[in-house]
């Protein structure tokens, strides 16, 4: 029978490497999901690049202290899984649209409130506008850290006619991306169907829905040019103006070292002006796209999105603000960006 000492033991543990290695020296492996095509960091679709870009750089300055594994595709998760699976501390980061989430958080549906963003220049405003430190306070209270802020512009897919001013959408059955995006195009006169930007093909090769509002990105990345007749492009002005950023589990961050924490943060920022950059390249290329299958591809003016607009203030507006005091407070502030 072996007798374990005292003395023993502290001998066996000051031979051990991995007991005694010290808090910084030890490599934390983070899962990285979203819905979007994978590719490597060079090609592909921007948002898979950019998570990749910022696991790179992240490894490297921490010099492997933090490496990460990506899943496109929702091949880790289903896509509208991902905030409840960070807020609860069981999905390190993901990269998703935030207004997917609207159900279960109600503020976070003014990232994809129509009419209420129509410039990129206005969107990047909000992240130091008291609007965006208020939407980060709100989902640091909710678990959730923002990482990067990404934004885009979108358009209007459609299997028949193209989809501009508010009276073409009447009688169509159509995609918006969110609540808010929804009840504009009922009082439009559309039927609405729900559902995530990785299952649009499939609803329009079946008929299931006539036209889908996304991003200019995944107008691309999901081929839908190859289910579409007409496209409405977002190059020159959209009332579709989603925000879809890079975000951690607040469990997972408060966590790391405060080292690690401050570099999550300043790669996270670094990358913002790559997003910005891809993202208007895709709102010019997606007309391309569409233009050399044979799809009429035509523009928004500032006259149809205002028309637009006004309809957002009195449905979608109106119900956003009525939820609750955070709804209505972060409303009334991004009114101040306008």
């Amino acid at each position: 029978m072996t007798t374990f000492t005292r003395r023993s033991v502290l001998a066996a543990l000051a031979t051990s490497p991995l007991l005694f290695q010290p808090a910084w020296a030890q490599t934390k492996t983070l899962k990285i999901s979203h819905q979007f095509p994978g590719g490597t960091i060079n090609e592909g679709d921007f948002r898979d690049r950019m998570t990749r870009m910022f696991a790179a750089e992240v490894e490297k300055r921490s010099k492997g202290g933090l490496k990460f594994e990506i899943y496109p595709g929702s091949s880790l998760m289903k896509t509208n899984a991902q905030f409840s699976a960070m807020r609860k501390g069981a999905l390190d980061l993901s990269l998703v649209p935030l207004s997917y989430a609207g159900g279960e958080v109600p503020e976070v549906n003014i990232g994809l409130m129509p009419g209420l963003v129509t410039s990129y220049e206005q969107a990047y405003g909000w992240k130091n506008a008291e609007v965006g430190k208020e939407l980060s306070r709100i989902l640091y209270d909710k678990g959730i850290v923002l990482v990067s802020w990404i934004w885009q512009a979108g358009g209007v897919a459609s299997r028949t006619k193209p989809v501009i001013d508010p009276d073409d959408a009447k009688g169509m059955k159509i995609r918006g991306g969110s609540r808010e995006m929804d009840l504009i195009l009922k009082a439009a006169g559309a039927a609405v169907v729900s559902l995530p930007s990785n299952e649009i093909y499939a609803a329009m090769q079946t008929g299931a829905m006539e036209a889908a509002l996304t991003s200019s990105t995944s107008l691309i990345s999901f081929r839908l040019e190859e289910v579409s007749k007409a496209l409405t492009t977002g190059r020159n002005g959209a009332y579709w103006f989603m925000f879809e950023p890079l975000m951690m589990s607040r469990a997972i961050f408060d966590k790391l070292p405060k080292d690690q924490q401050q570099l999550i943060l300043t790669v996270g920022a670094e990358l913002e002006a790559f997003a910005l950059k891809s993202a208007k390249a895709d709102d010019i290329q997606v007309a391309a796209v569409y233009q050399k299958v044979g799809a009429k591809v035509v523009d928004l003016n500032p006259a149809v999105v205002k028309k637009w607009q006004a309809i957002a203030r009195t449905t979608a507006w109106k119900d956003y603000g009525e939820k609750n005091d955070n709804c209505a407070k972060l409303l009334k502030l991004a009114e101040q960006t306008l």
